[in-house]
């Protein structure tokens, strides 16, 4: 079979019925192993809200995730890989488009504040070239199985940007049925297949589930031609409970954090065996990471909402705990096994990365702040981070900057910060984020210099992304329809 493989816990019927399904799949695809393209497929399962120290190869005590274990043993880890923003929006655009969120409108808009709420008229503009049409020109089969998150409206859906094939949740989980404080109405959370809504309101204790069903059947109906497969899982999402089926529901030692996350680790090992019975391992990279660490509780100690640790701060700030996150790059026989990279790398790279192994080019019309990681993802001799600078944004206001070892937090006002209280006076807070990992030692007295030039590359970065107050030179627009033409997802029902 596909390597669904069913979990101890799991319904018998049920599952027979997902395993006959792509079992079909295979037969009519063809019995024979399939060989490997000259294209290499690729996969990123982007998980929501998972915290630095949500899974065991990072590093938990408390979570089962015997898969995960696997794909790092067999795979690389990266420890310092980063997101572009603490919550959800902007760092699902920096990942689609190569782009800060700051470049491509996306960090924020009047309407909507942090993220995109539903019935927005906001959204990724068409014009964006997403990696899902950068690897599209280059003759790939694309699909999104799970959270979208960057505008619900039609204009802006997976559909018209990229994507041949959408099944999941235009936004977040959280966002259901009410009336928002604009008067808007929310309408149910709607499960969509393309552009239509096939359930509303979904049940998201079965979408870790769901997903993973979907995602394997197009992966076996595509096996035979290079493919990108975009898996923005729901979990552990932004509920306070997260949601998890009836098989892991109560089942491990953290409540309901815990439960969905040892879902999820079945989900990704579901995933690794069906590429392996598949024959085309060797031919597909497999990127597994979250879109921002986890919101955690005010006693770090206290896990029922993810954690950070060893990592400082909480998810939807610009904390190290916040941008960090835990990332695995799987493919056997090319990436090495067992291994480990320490350079700074982040979710923008991803399109310059595909695009170039597939045998594309880049968007050339336009500044995409990616770089090719190929050599930090193969381990090439003496590979370093492309990164002059990293820069840490909330919404608008820049609040921090990386390079090197060295991350600068600039004294910013109107905040929420990370480190200073709303009535605290703030001050340049300099951290070795490699050697002081938990962002403890203030050292801007004893390095002026560093500190210095790290002020000139935050400067850099105004000019060009802009800062709150400031536009920037690099800055493109967002996407925005008329409020007249929006349209609630329920209307999209035939």
């Amino acid at each position: 079979m596909l390597g669904l493989r069913v979990p101890r816990r799991t319904k018998p019927l049920r599952w027979a019925i997902v395993c006959l399904t792509l079992a079909i799949t295979i037969l009519v695809h063809g019995s024979k192993e399939v060989q490997a393209s000259e294209k290499p497929n690729f996969i990123v399962v982007f998980c929501d809200n998972l915290g630095y120290g949500d899974i065991e190869p990072f590093g938990s005590k408390l979570h089962r995730t015997p898969n995960l274990n696997r794909m790092a043993a067999e795979g690389r880890k990266f420890t310092h890989f980063c997101v572009t923003a603490g919550v959800c929006t902007p760092s699902r655009a920096s990942l689609i488009t190569g782009c800060y969120a700051q470049r491509v409108g996306m960090h924020t808009n009047p309407r909507d504040g942090l993220v995109l709420r539903p019935v927005s008229p906001y959204g990724l503009n068409p014009d964006e070239v997403t990696i899902a049409e950068s690897l599209k020109a280059a003759g790939y089969a694309t699909a999104i199985v799970g959270k979208w998150h960057l505008g619900d409206q039609r204009q802006f859906l997976p559909t018209r940007q990229g994507f041949d094939f959408f099944f999941g949740v235009p936004y977040s989980d959280d966002m259901t049925a009410r009336v928002w404080k604009d008067g808007s109405q929310w309408p149910p959370l709607p499960l969509m297949e393309n552009e239509t809504v096939i359930e509303a309101p979904c049940d998201r204790n079965g979408l870790t589930k769901r997903y993973t069903q979907r995602a394997m059947q197009w992966i076996a109906e595509h096996r035979d031609e290079p493919f990108f497969l975009y898996f923005p899982q729901a979990m552990p999402g932004s509920t306070s409970t997260p949601f998890s089926s009836d098989e892991f529901r109560g089942k491990s030692a953290n409540g309901p954090w815990g439960d969905a996350i040892e879902e999820l680790d079945w989900s990704i090992g579901v995933m690794l065996d069906q590429l392996q019975e598949l024959g085309i391992a060797e031919n597909t990279m497999v990127v597994w990471t979250s879109d921002n660490g986890a919101p955690i509780q005010r006693n770090v100690n206290d896990l029922s909402r993810g954690s950070n640790l060893p990592l400082h701060g909480r998810g939807y700030s610009t904390a190290e705990g916040a941008f960090r996150v835990p990332t695995i790059v799987w493919q056997p026989g090319q990436v090495p096994a067992g291994t480990v990279c320490e350079e700074l790398a982040t979710t923008m790279d991803l399109l310059p990365t595909f695009t170039k192994l597939a045998g594309g080019v880049s968007p050339q019309d336009r500044k995409i702040d990616g770089h090719d990681i190929s050599p930090l993802l193969f381990s090439e001799q003496s590979a370093k981070s492309p990164y002059q600078a990293f820069y840490y944004y909330h919404t608008d206001q820049l609040q921090a900057i990386r390079s090197g070892p060295w991350k600068l937090f600039l004294p910013v006002t109107g905040r929420p910060h990370p480190h200073f209280k709303p009535n605290q006076p703030s001050e340049p807070l300099l951290f070795n984020v490699v050697e002081d990992i938990a962002s403890v030692h203030n050292v801007a007295a004893e390095h002026p210099k560093i500190v210095d030039r790290l002020m000139a590359l935050a400067e850099q970065a105004r000019e060009d992304l802009g800062d709150r107050g400031r536009p920037g030179s690099g800055q493109r627009p967002v996407g925005r329809i008329e409020e007249s033409a929006i349209a609630q997802p329920q209307r999209l029902l035939p």
